[in-house]
């Protein structure tokens, strides 16, 4: 993968002076004020819509699946295309395009299933941890939307609308226009604008780690529908396959898991479902494993290409999110994350 993926696209890394600081500070600005508006547009479109609809038929927003549907699909219609507009009128630079063999792709695969994993149960111990200390539990709210939604719903929200909309805004729109500031700069974006968007803690944790590896995927490539296909296959595996697990073996076996003393006779009379469960989790563990594993081993041919231009050492940080538009994005995501923990 080093060989391919690490040409240089880029001229001679050249040091800004002053006045081309502030005017990248100006193109980090803009480019947030971008996706701060988009980000109002796709909430504000929800809202309506959830209202439009609680007006019509209250009935319909009791229904998870047709909430899902009423909230969602005009956003990945309407509202998120308009978004990606409004992104597009930043300057952008072209990523020459690169291909990738299939046994690349299942290795990208593996590393970014293992990230997930680890990111997801540290964002859960994260969660619990602040449910513990302020008392109460920090609700999940995508856990419980993909468990008591349709499973045809979830595979065309969350499997075929959601990876597209979102490798096209967070990757391919996103990092076409900061890889000139170096590769680097543009996938930890890619990865930190992809977590906050998701809204709450938990997610921002694992959304975080998965963006930074279709980051790193794309920004080697040029290409999104790699990042694309690997954001599908890994969003089938949570809220369209582990659902369908959960489903059969049912809310007697799940409350059955945390009752050792109802464990056991559960596990006598249904050994077949059991065995089902454990060989679906244990194949989890083993696809994590080996994608840590993998990681561990490919670790150092992982390196970023700098950019036509480089910030000055030590104003990264003032330049690129210390100014209005980078500003007022975090700013707005890390407070819905903080209401969200303690609502």
């Amino acid at each position: 993968m080093e060989n391919e993926f690490t040409q240089d696209v880029t001229t001679e890394p050249v040091t800004l002076p002053e006045n081309t600081v502030i005017q990248a500070k100006k193109h980090f600005s803009k480019l947030g004020l971008m996706y701060i508006i988009g980000t109002i547009i796709v909430l504000g479109l929800q809202y309506v819509s959830s209202a439009i609809a609680g007006a019509i038929n209250p009935e319909l927003l009791s229904s998870t699946s047709y909430a899902l549907l009423i909230t969602m699909l005009p956003m990945y219609a309407i509202s998120m295309p308009v978004m990606g507009f409004l992104i597009s009128r930043v300057p952008a630079k072209q990523i020459v395009k690169k291909k990738m063999s299939v046994g690349q792709w299942l290795i990208a695969f593996l590393i970014c299933y293992g990230g997930m994993y680890v990111s997801n149960l540290i964002g859960l111990f994260l969660t619990q941890t602040i449910g513990l200390i302020k008392g109460s539990p920090v609700t999940n709210g995508i856990l419980e939307i993909a468990t008591s939604s349709n499973i045809w719903v979830n595979f065309l929200i969350m499997v075929i609308c959601a990876p597209i909309a979102e490798e096209l805004l967070f990757r391919k729109l996103l990092i076409d226009r900061t890889v000139q500031y170096g590769e680097a700069v543009a996938v930890l974006f890619s990865g930190l604008m992809f977590g906050l968007f998701h809204g709450n803690l938990n997610q921002f944790v694992y959304a975080f780690t998965l963006g930074i590896c279709f980051g790193f995927i794309y920004v080697k490539t040029g290409n999104v529908r790699y990042s694309i296909y690997l954001h599908m296959v890994i969003n089938f595996m949570g809220s369209v396959l582990g659902m369908l697990v959960l489903k059969f073996v049912g809310d007697e076996f799940i409350n059955a898991l945390s009752d050792p003393a109802a464990l056991m006779p559960y596990m006598m009379e249904h050994m077949g479902t059991v065995m089902l469960y454990f060989v679906y989790a244990f194949f989890l563990i083993a696809l994590a494993i080996t994608g840590i594993v993998l990681f561990i081993v490919n670790a150092k041919k992982v390196h970023f290409l700098s950019g036509e231009v480089t910030i000055p050492k030590g104003k990264h940080f003032s330049t690129t999110i210390l100014n209005v538009g980078m500003g007022l994005y975090f700013i707005f995501w890390i407070i819905m994350i903080i209401v969200q923990l303690f609502s």
